[in-house]
């Protein structure tokens, strides 16, 4: 009988899996409109009255999407000002949505990795994830290995998807 060989594990690919680089900690949403007059009134002082006394302690060491939830038009500043009374606790505070905030963690991580071991390799960026990698983590990262490199596929080792291929020299 012949032998099976693995060909997946005895090639030279190099799998990148955003998974490896996901930011442990705890995800909090703070919606705007709950100190909103019915969700979409600002009223000044009585917003700043409600900042004043909200347990901004509850979100220590935590990564904070701030964000409205109606349609309701509030000025800049309110996002701010919210900002600013998260900024003694929050590990990072962002405008934005869940998806907002993990793209904007990913973007941070992936910015500090050295790519250069990815020369001249060919490379799949892992496709399937148990932990919530946003699609612009996924063109943050394409983005990154392109110039290094020698190809970029996307998926599984048994079903990737070629997205480039450098040019030859």
């Amino acid at each position: 009988m012949e032998e099976i060989i693995n060909k997946v594990a005895n090639s030279v690919l190099e799998v990148f899996d955003l998974e490896d680089y996901y930011p442990e900690g705890i995800r909090a949403k703070i919606d705007i409109s709950q100190w909103l007059i019915d969700g979409f009134v600002l009223k000044e002082i009585d917003f700043r009255e409600k900042l004043k006394n909200h347990d901004w302690a509850q979100y220590q060491d935590q990564y904070v999407s701030v964000s409205c939830d109606t349609d309701a038009i509030i000025p800049a500043w309110a996002s701010i000002l919210v900002a600013i009374q998260l900024a003694p606790f929050a590990k990072k505070i962002i405008n934005g949505h869940s998806e907002d905030l993990e793209a904007s963690l990913y973007e941070e991580l992936l910015s500090k990795i050295d790519y250069s071991v990815y020369k001249n390799k060919p490379v799949i960026i892992k496709g399937c994830s148990k932990k919530p990698v946003p699609a612009r983590a996924y063109i943050v990262a394409a983005q990154y290995l392109q110039p290094f490199a020698r190809s970029i596929m996307y998926g599984e080792a048994c079903s990737a998807v070629p997205l480039y291929k450098a040019p030859k020299k």
